[in-house]
């Protein structure tokens, strides 16, 4: 069982940077793939970045402007966002694939784990 909790959100003008933090509990994070999602209002959920031992994958919406870490010490990944766009603004999820050690997963069905969420609001 893994348990994750998001924070750091809030809300932002056009520009500008947050990072997003995900807490893990349960199982390390350096044994799972793990990843951040995004859901807007009226949208499906979709894949933001990607992590694991072997690699790291991002949207191509944010390539450039985000930043997926993890520090194994702390249990903790993190999601740094620049140039915050209004498009950003959701509810960002982090999730683990603890299946999947050692692979970049994009897609939602390969995650067991979701946290609760975090809401970034990003004002033009």
């Amino acid at each position: 069982q893994v348990q994750l909790v998001e924070s750091g959100g809030g809300l932002v003008q056009a520009g500008s940077s947050l990072r997003l933090s995900c807490a893990a509990s349960g199982r390390t994070v350096s044994s799972s793939a793990m990843g951040w999602f995004r859901q807007a209002p009226g949208k499906e959920r979709e894949f933001v970045a990607g992590i694991s031992w072997s690699g790291i994958s991002y949207a191509d919406s944010v390539k450039g402007r985000f930043t997926i870490s993890r520090d194994n010490a702390k249990n903790t990944m993190y999601l740094q966002m620049n140039s915050l766009k209004p498009e950003d603004t959701a509810v960002y999820y982090c999730a683990a694939a603890p299946k999947y050690p050692g692979a970049v997963v994009a897609s939602l069905r390969g995650y067991d784990y979701w946290g609760q969420g975090t809401q970034v609001t990003v004002s033009s």
